[in-house]
C-alpha cells in the first residue's frame, strides 16, 4: 500500500504512467494464473528490486486493497527464485537474504546452472509463469514482449516482463520516490552489477581524480552508459579480488585479445555502380589496425533489406562489425531494417533518439523523422558524445556509422576511441606495425621461400603485391612486434643472394 501511495502522491507523471502500465501487466498475469502457478526471479539488483515492490503493489491492487487489515503485505505470497553463484558480490547475497527476511519471501535457491536448476524446480512445482526484471537494452531482452514464452530448448513457462519499457532513469525514480532499500553497491558507484569478475564502479561517477571514490548510481547523468562499469572478465584465479580498472587487460586475456577481428560492410548501390568511390572502407581499415584489430572482410551490398540482413548475419561472428551507408529517411536507407532482420527483432520507436532528431530537423519532415527514430528493439544502445549532434548506434556487436566522407569518419572514430576509455566499446590493443621490402625476383623464385617464411613466423601477416604487372614485387610484413618483423625480414634475405631485397620507407 505504501508503494501505491508514494507513486500516486508524486509529481512525476512519466513514473506514474510506467507504474500503471507495469502493475496492469502484473494484475493481468495474476488473473491468468493462480498464485501457485507464478514465481518471481530475484537477483538483488536494482531492476529486480523495482520488480519486487511492483509485485507487492500489483498483488495488493489485484486483491482490491483488501488483502490485509492495514493494506500492507507482511508475507510476500509469490514464490521467489534466487540463482546463487560463487562469483556474486557478497553485498548482493546479503541484500537478497535481508530482503527475503524483511518481506517474507519464500525463496527457492538454485546453486547449479540456472537452466538445470529451473528444470528441476518446474518439475517439483506447478509454476507456469515467471516475473522477470528484464528491460529493453538488456542482452536477454531481444525479441521479448511483456508476455513471452520461454526460448526453445528451455523448460516451458511464460516470461512476464512488467518493466520491459523502463529506462535507467525510471528505475531510479521509482526506488528513490518509494524510499525502499537497494543493494549498497549502488551507493559505491556501481551502475550495472554482474559478477565479481566483470563488474567495476562506473568511472563516469568517479569523484575528481580519485580511483576509489564514486558518486551513487542514481547520479549517472546519461542512463545509456549504465553498463560502462562492465569490465573484461578475469580468470577464476582472481576470485575474491575485484577488478579495479575497466580498461586494462589481464595477462590471460592478452593472447586472446591480440587477435580481435572486425568486419566492415558498406551499404549502397552507388558503390556497386561505380558512381561513388568508397573511401571510408580503406580509411576504417587503417584506423582499426592502429588500435591492434585485424580486419577480416570489407564488403559492399545493395540497398536491400535482405542483402543487408544476410551480410550482417554472416559477419556478426566477428568481434565487431562496422556498417555505413543506407542510414536516413529515403527509400534506399535500409541499413537499420536489415540489422533488425539479421538479429530477429523488430524496429520500434526510440524516444531518446527521436529527441536528438527533433533538435536537428525540427518540424521539417515529421513523418520521416519518426521513421528514422525506429531502431532495432532490445539490442540497441545509443553512443552519445558531446561532439556528435546525433549519437552513433550500436546493435549488439554492430556499430552503425553515419559518416558520408572521410572528415566525418575521422570525427566519429575519435569519439568512439574517447568513449572506449569509459565504456569499453573497443578494446585498445598494441597497434600493428609494418615493414616492407622490395625485390626484382620473379613470383616463381620467391613463392616457396615465402611459404616457408609464413611457417616460421605464424604470428605475422605476410603478403606481397605489385604496383604494376612488370614492376618490382613488394613483400609486406605486419605484426605487433617490431623485432619480429626485423627477424622475419633478415630470415627472408638469407634465403637469397645478398642485395636481392631493398628496404622501403
Amino acid at each position: 500500500m505504501e508503494i501505491d501511495r508514494a507513486i500516486r502522491e508524486c509529481s512525476d507523471r512519466r513514473l506514474q504512467t510506467k507504474y500503471n502500465n507495469a502493475t496492469y501487466v502484473i494484475q493481468r498475469a495474476l488473473a491468468l494464473y493462480s498464485i501457485e502457478e507464478v514465481a518471481f526471479s530475484f537477483n538483488g539488483g536494482k531492476d529486480s528490486t523495482v520488480l519486487l515492490h511492483l509485485l507487492r503493489a500489483g498483488y495488493f491492487l489485484h486483491k482490491g486493497g483488501q488483502n490485509s487489515a492495514n493494506g500492507d503485505l507482511k508475507d510476500f505470497p509469490i514464490g521467489t527464485i534466487y540463482f546463487e553463484t560463487p562469483s556474486a558480490f557478497p553485498e548482493i547475497n546479503s541484500f537478497t537474504y535481508d530482503t527475503a527476511a524483511t518481506y517474507g519471501l519464500q525463496i527457492d535457491t538454485i546453486r547449479t546452472d540456472f537452466k538445470s536448476g529451473l528444470e528441476a524446480l518446474l518439475k517439483e512445482k506447478p509454476i507456469r509463469a515467471i516475473f522477470l526484471g528484464v528491460r529493453i537494452g538488456d542482452p536477454t531482452a531481444v525479441g521479448q514482449e511483456q508476455f513471452s514464452p520461454s526460448s526453445p530448448g528451455w523448460p516451458a513457462f511464460m516470461r512476464v516482463n512488467p518493466i520491459l519499457d523502463w529506462s535507467y532513469r525510471d528505475v531510479w525514480a521509482f526506488l528513490l520516490t518509494c524510499k525502499v532499500n537497494y543493494c549498497s553497491l549502488y551507493d559505491q558507484g556501481y551502475t550495472s552489477i554482474g559478477s565479481i569478475y566483470d563488474t567495476v564502479p562506473n568511472s563516469l561517477l568517479s569523484i575528481g581524480d580519485s580511483s576509489d571514490k564514486f558518486k551513487p548510481a542514481y547520479l549517472l547523468a546519461d542512463g545509456r552508459l549504465e553498463r560502462a562499469g562492465r569490465a573484461k572478465r578475469l580468470s577464476s584465479s582472481n576470485y575474491g579480488q575485484r577488478p579495479v580498472d575497466s580498461n586494462g587487460l589481464g595477462s590471460l586475456d592478452l593472447h586472446k585479445n591480440s587477435m580481435l577481428t572486425a568486419s566492415i560492410i558498406a551499404v549502397g548501390d552507388e558503390f556497386l555502380f561505380g558512381t561513388v568511390e568508397d573511401q571510408l572502407g580503406p580509411n576504417l581499415c587503417r584506423k582499426l589496425h592502429s588500435i591492434g584489430w585485424s580486419v577480416m572482410q570489407l564488403s559492399v551490398v545493395h540497398n536491400n533489406i535482405d542483402s543487408v540482413a544476410e551480410e550482417v548475419e554472416q559477419k556478426k561472428s566477428s568481434d565487431m562489425v562496422f556498417i555505413y551507408g543506407g542510414f536516413g529517411p529515403l527509400h534506399s536507407d535500409v541499413t537499420l531494417a536489415g540489422i533488425a532482420k539479421a538479429f530477429g527483432v523488430r524496429l520500434a520507436p526510440d524516444e531518446e533518439f527521436e529527441e536528438y532528431l527533433r533538435h536537428i530537423i525540427g518540424n521539417q519532415c515529421t513523418g520521416d523523422r519518426n521513421e528514422m527514430a525506429q531502431l532495432p528493439e532490445g539490442i540497441t544502445e545509443l553512443l552519445h558524445h558531446d561532439k556528435l549532434s546525433v549519437p552513433l548506434i550500436k546493435c549488439q556487436n554492430v556499430i552503425v556509422l553515419t559518416a558520408t566522407n572521410v572528415l566525418e569518419l575521422e570525427k566519429e572514430w575519435d569519439c568512439l576511441v574517447e568513449l572506449t576509455k569509459s565504456n569499453d566499446l573497443l578494446t585498445l590493443l598494441e597497434p600493428y606495425v609494418s615493414k616492407q621490402v622490395m625485390t626484382n625476383l620473379s613470383d616463381v623464385e620467391i613463392a616457396q621461400p615465402l611459404s616457408k617464411l609464413c611457417l616460421e613466423f605464424p604470428d605475422l601477416h605476410i603478403g606481397c603485391y605489385r604496383t604494376t604487372r612488370y614492376g618490382s614485387l613488394v613483400v609486406s610484413l605486419k605484426g605487433k612486434d617490431q623485432e619480429r618483423l626485423e627477424s622475419a625480414a633478415k630470415s627472408l634475405e638469407k634465403k637469397f643472394q645478398p642485395g636481392a631485397f631493398k628496404e622501403m620507407n
